[in-house]
Formats: C-alpha cells, sequence, structure tokens
C-alpha cells in the first residue's frame, strides 16, 4: 500500500514561486515573438501608430508580398541554405572524426590534442590576423565561411563525452576480434548508436550557419554571395533597401511605411527554417545534451 507524503510549507512555497517565475519568464519572451508575428500581418499605421499589442491590427499581407518580389531576398535565402547545409555537413563529419579517437583510452596522445583543442578556446589569434589569413587563404569566396569554422570545440568535447559515455571499450574490443577496423566500427556501430548527438550537434551548427552575418559581412564582397541575415542586417539596420522593390508603391510615404513593416515580415520569414527543423530533432536534444555533458 503506497503512502501518500504530504507536502511541507516551505515545498508548497517554494513550489508556487517557482510557478510564477517560470509564468513571468515565459510571457517575457513569448510576448515579443507573438508581436513580430501580430506586427508582420497589420498594416504599417497600425504598426507605426503602437496600435499593435497582441493581435493583428489591419489585416495585409503587403509585407510578404514585397518580400517575395525583392530578388535580393530569395538570394539570400539561397545562400544561407546552401552555408547551412554544406557547412553542417562539413562541420559534423571533422567533429566526429574528432571526438571517436579522443573517447578512446588506447589513443595515446589523446590528453595532448584535447589540451590543444581546449587551448584554442582561450586564446584565439585576434580578429586583424584571422581576418588576414582568411582572405588570403580563401580570397572572398563561399569557402571563408565553411572551412575556418569547420570545427567547434565545444561540439567536439559532447560528442567526445557521449562516446565515451555510450561506447564501451568492450564493444569496440569484440569488433577488433572479429575483424573490424576502426572506420567501419564507427560506420556501423558508432554512429548507429548516436543519434542523439549527431542531431544535437546538427542543430547546433545548422542554426550557427543560419544565424551568421558577421563574418559574412568581413570576408564576402560580392552580395550575390551575402548570406540572408546579412540582407537583413542591410535593410533593418542600414535601412537600405532595393528601390525597384517599391515599384508598385504610389508615394515616397507609404514607402517609408513599408520599409517599417518589412522588418517584422522579415524576421518571421529568416526564423522559418530553424522553426521548422527544431521539432524533428527536439526529441533527441535533452538525452544528447545530457549524456554529451561534462563530468568532472
Amino acid at each position: 500500500m503506497l503512502v501518500k507524503s504530504k507536502e511541507s510549507k516551505g515545498d508548497r512555497i517554494f513550489r508556487i514561486v517557482n510557478f510564477i517565475l517560470l509564468t513571468l519568464f515565459f510571457l517575457a519572451v513569448l510576448y515579443p515573438i507573438l508581436y513580430v508575428v501580430s506586427a508582420s500581418f497589420s498594416s504599417a499605421e497600425a504598426v507605426i501608430s503602437g496600435k499593435v499589442f497582441l493581435w493583428p491590427v489591419g489585416f495585409t499581407l503587403k509585407g510578404y508580398q514585397t518580400i517575395l518580389q525583392h530578388h535580393g531576398v530569395w538570394t539570400g535565402y539561397a545562400n544561407s541554405i546552401f552555408y547551412a547545409g554544406v557547412g553542417t555537413s562539413i562541420n559534423v563529419v571533422f567533429t566526429i572524426l574528432a571526438a571517436y579517437p579522443l573517447s578512446r583510452k588506447s589513443f595515446r596522445f589523446r590528453n595532448f590534442f584535447m589540451f590543444v583543442l581546449t587551448f584554442t578556446m582561450i586564446f584565439s589569434g585576434g580578429l586583424i590576423p584571422t581576418y588576414l589569413l582568411v582572405t588570403k587563404l580563401f580570397h572572398h569566396t563561399r569557402w571563408a565561411l565553411l572551412i575556418p569554422g569547420a570545427l567547434s570545440v565545444y561540439n567536439v568535447i559532447i560528442t567526445r563525452t557521449f562516446f565515451q559515455n555510450s561506447i564501451p571499450e568492450e564493444i569496440l574490443e569484440s569488433a577488433q576480434l572479429d575483424g573490424c577496423n576502426d572506420f567501419q566500427f564507427v560506420w556501423r556501430i558508432v554512429l548507429p548508436l548516436s543519434k542523439s548527438i549527431i542531431a544535437v550537434i546538427t542543430l547546433f551548427y545548422v542554426v550557427g550557419h543560419w544565424n551568421e552575418y558577421f563574418s559574412a559581412m568581413l570576408y564576402l564582397k560580392d552580395t550575390k554571395l551575402y548570406p540572408l541575415q546579412l540582407v537583413l542586417r542591410q535593410i533593418l539596420v542600414e535601412n537600405q533597401t532595393d528601390e525597384s522593390m517599391f515599384t508598385d508603391i504610389e508615394n515616397m510615404i507609404e514607402k517609408q511605411n513599408l520599409q517599417e513593416l518589412l522588418k517584422y515580415a522579415l524576421m518571421i520569414v529568416s526564423s522559418i527554417p530553424v522553426l521548422i527543423i527544431y521539432p524533428f530533432v527536439q526529441k533527441h536534444f535533452v538525452k544528447g545534451v545530457m549524456v554529451g555533458s561534462l563530468k568532472g
């Protein structure tokens, strides 16, 4: 027979305070998202006059229609998909190839290489030397955004820890007795057992590439190579828009109002891919991060 324990007064107060604080935090995070969504579907006059609070006022799709006619947004979209797809593939391959040997106790120099990798997390060459090196090697091409950041030491550490905790040495020894080498072991055993951590680091890398604009601003000169976030930054921060996108707008006042409306519509458009990807990897997220987290 189960005995139901009585909740103490202190526990009840803690639970109530915890519930209130988390609710306030949730609302503080949720409201800006709802406001941006509502503003993107509201009329420009309602947004500028501050009439939008929670729901769209003067519902319109003019902001999204204008974005669909802006060739710079579509070019940026295509470039961001390329950087996220190719860059993440490179990142995941390099991370696994670095993390696996570092997770094996039989690897003689693993402490030395871990020290070298960790050292780069604390000390770097600095912005100017890095800029000179990257531009010298990659000459303002797409590879300037893909190769220098091919490996994240933080992701290597959590992946290495996941391998150490989830792939016992005994499995490797048994596989070696059956004639399996390290590459076959990684491909046939390690990867199928590591879907959680692969999903986690893939999400980390995809979001990083998708939100990247600073490196693109430094290393790219050709506007045709700009990722979406850099195009978005030009419109939001520098307030620079292509005059051709306003060919259907009749007067200057409407043009200025539309620029304000475009800010919110662009925020939604640029966030859609990440919002689509996250639900598919969310179920692996907690398990992968918890098992891959540092111990001691």
